[in-house]
């Protein structure tokens, strides 16, 4: 049987190898700079990575550099990238492919024995970051004595715990002891939780992250005299963010402690590499460097081979690809030219669909509504808006003025005349719609595009009246619109091609991802969270407490539990999203009185002067509670878990959307799920939902981790 490494070569096969390309630098004191260039030979649409045959051959080329060091033959070592990236990190598609936890535990090996060479050079190691550097691109400038960065680099991140997994070849331990235990917790855990925020190269600098900054023009030129410098003695490298005894003795455990309890409350406990990585940053208090990345190698390997990674790799896929291509898209060739916005309504959705519609198409966008004074209201909030973006420095104040100028309001329809795409942002009522659109499409030529927001009622009944019904299509987003990526884009029986088309190329302009559903009630998120709410509320209606409700549903992995959901979306919009399904669906989604009682009295949790939760009110228990026997933790999961199964085929049978790939998705983007849950397909056929309901399981095989995947078989 083949060794863990040689499994790992094995892997390598067919891997896009990043090359290191070495060239002797004169420098200009004397003495030769060995210039070790990252390139994988590919264009700029394909970062270069580590993979395991990258890897052995960067490995190679510094163990020949480091003899040519112990020789006199080189003063210094320095590694920069091709254009645009240093590197995106290990190869992913070689890490997901990985078969077993000790074929894991060799590559977090193989990456601190390579990039700790940088560490054992005998002469000084520098970094130049040209570009890009994500993961295991950052760790290759940890393990150097010295970084320089690009003022235009892209982004600089450790954005391993989004994807379930840690920075695994020594970040976790590296990190900490240069910038300190707080600025740490913020790369390592805190930014990869906020959607995988990244670092800004003078966010970088300023964390101490690197230790100067040039600009594009000259980068690699001032970083070589940089570094002649550093090399000569001239120049003197101070990192005040070093972590000293007193962060030791006394902030560590304390930050540690405070990020411990952020995270519970924030996303619960049941995701495993923020608080894998929580332990690592822990131990790099007191641990040496060979220690630290030991338990490094072990933490990976636990990751890299549970049911997590797996379906964060799923989920990755999921947007980086099948998002980019959406299924049933007609050919964006069909699409019609977009030169004027039209927003029907004047309230807070409308003002956020302005807004996004001015600054990403770039067209004039005109608001209307029955009432002036509205309508005025409408404009100074996006007016503010665009000055905020500016005073923030998001975009230039001669872009704020083009943009300002752009925005109308008006009360007369006719101002609609020449607009390419109107948009309905109105009260979610069906005759209300209907009487919008018969006016719009009054005044509008034939080949403008009609789009409704609405997440409940039917498209399809919405344009039961217009004369050209096939120019009508579904375009719900989710709130806030600047911020959810997702797109839901409804199409009826009546909807052509051109105007699937349009629909989709504006998704792609507006710069979110769009998915095409069927005309169904609820479409897909808000049908499958109608699940959940809907069953959540009907057991505590029949005798579970609330508690258990909690408890029963912690396992699914949610940003927050199904009455915290209720309390966000708000108690009347979750009673009518309930209501709208249960007159849809009445055999399996259940009407909540319980949850119009709620509404009226407007609260579900008792919670203190800053709006944290204390608990539930004792009120609000008593206004939704009903008589009942009580169902246990397993018994109320098991009977969601089922249910969603089963709702979940049901939606693939009815072609709603193209697969199964396509509800984690909308999910993913349009409601939060974690990564590491994959959406809700993966995990119920992990738990066996799947089988028990429909007796197959949504893919095959099932996404589960390597360790798993044995046991099973």
């Amino acid at each position: 049987m083949s060794t863990a490494a040689e499994q790992l070569t094995e892997l390598s096969a067919d891997e896009v190898v990043t090359h290191s390309y070495v060239r002797d630098v004169p420098l200009p004191s004397g003495g030769v700079l060995a210039l070790v260039t990252l390139d994988n030979g590919r264009d700029h649409t394909r970062p270069s990575t580590l993979g395991p045959a990258t890897l052995l051959e960067f490995g190679a080329a510094l163990d020949r550099l480091r003899e040519r060091a112990a020789s006199g033959d080189i003063a210094a070592i320095a590694v920069t990238g091709k254009p645009y990236f240093l590197a995106a990190g290990a190869d992913l598609s070689k890490v997901s492919a990985i078969p077993s936890r000790d074929v894991a535990r060799e590559l977090a090996r193989l990456g601190h024995e390579v990039l700790g060479k940088l560490h054992e050079a005998g002469v000084p190691t520098f970094v130049f970051v040209n570009g890009l550097a994500l993961g295991g691109g950052v760790e290759i400038g940890l393990h150097a004595d010295y970084r320089t960065v690009d003022s235009s680099a892209a982004a600089i991140a450790l954005p391993e715990v989004f994807l379930g997994i840690i920075p695994g070849w020594g970040g976790a331990w590296l990190l900490p002891n240069l910038i300190g235990i707080e600025n740490a917790l913020k790369v390592v855990v805190e930014n990869p939780l906020k959607n995988n925020r990244t670092l800004k190269p003078k966010d970088a600098l300023d964390l101490g992250i690197v230790d100067v900054m040039f600009g594009p023009a000259s980068f690699l030129e001032d970083s070589i005299r940089w570094a002649d410098g550093v090399v000569a003695g001239r120049t003197q490298v101070k990192r005040p963010n070093v972590p000293g005894k007193l962060e030791r003795a006394v902030k560590w455990d304390a930050a540690i402690g405070i990020a411990r309890k952020t995270l519970e409350s924030r996303i619960g406990t049941v995701a495993k590499s923020p608080y894998a990585a929580l332990e690592l940053l822990k131990a790099a208090k007191n641990t040496d460097r060979q220690t630290g990345f030991e338990a490094e190698n072990d933490a990976l390997a636990d990751l890299v081979a549970g049911d997590q990674f797996q379906a964060s790799m799923y989920a990755f896929d999921l947007v980086q690809k099948r998002a980019k291509r959406p299924a049933g898209a007609p050919s964006p060739e069909l699409a019609r030219t977009i030169t004027k916005v039209g927003i029907v309504g004047a309230g807070l959705m409308a003002s956020q669909f302005a807004l996004l519609f001015v600054r990403r198409l770039r067209v004039p966008v005109v608001i209307t509504d029955l009432d002036q004074q509205r309508v005025d209201a409408a404009l100074d909030r996006i007016r503010a808006e665009i000055g905020e973006l500016a005073t923030k420095g998001r975009i230039s104040r001669d872009e704020s003025n083009r943009l300002t100028a752009l925005i109308t309001g008006t009360t007369d329809l006719a101002d609609f005349a020449d607009a390419d795409w109107v948009i309905e942002a109105v009260f979610e009522e069906l005759q209300v719609k209907q009487d919008v659109f018969a006016g719009v499409e009054a005044v509008v030529a034939e080949t403008a595009v009609l789009a409704t927001n609405t997440s409940s009622l039917s498209v399809e009944q919405i344009g039961a009246k217009l004369a050209h019904p096939e120019r009508l299509v579904g375009f719900h987003f989710f709130n806030p619109v600047a911020v959810m990526p997702l797109v839901e884009v409804v199409k009826t029986a009546q909807t052509d091609d051109e105007t699937l088309s349009t629909a989709m190329v504006t998704a792609k302009a507006l710069r979110k991802n769009a998915v095409i559903t069927a005309d169904t009630p609820g479409f897909v998120v808000n049908r499958i969270l109608a699940k959940l709410l809907g069953e959540a509320m009907h057991a505590v209606e029949t005798g579970t407490p609330f508690e258990v409700v909690d408890r029963a549903t912690a396992p699914f992995g949610l940003p927050m539990t199904p009455f915290e959901l209720l309390e966000l979306v708000g108690l009347t919009v979750g009673a009518h999203v309930l209501d709208t399904h249960h007159a849809a669906f009445p055999d399996r989604f259940h009407a909540s009185e319980g949850l119009h009682r709620l509404a009226e009295y407007g609260h579900i949790f008792d919670r203190d002067a800053k709006g944290k939760r204390k608990g539930f009110d004792k009120k609000a228990v008593a206004l939704a509670a009903g008589p009942g026997t009580a169902l246990t933790d397993d018994e109320l999961r098991l009977k969601i878990e089922d249910g969603l199964a089963d709702e979940v085929g049901r939606m693939l049978d009815d072609h709603v959307v193209a697969a199964a790939e396509d509800i984690d998705l909308c999910l993913i983007l349009g409601a939060g799920y974690p990564f590491q849950m994959g959406g809700v397909t993966p995990y119920l056929d992990r738990v066996g939902a799947t089988e028990r309901v429909r007796g197959t399981t949504f893919h095959t095989p099932p996404i589960r981790g390597v360790e798993n995947r044995l046991t099973a078989s």
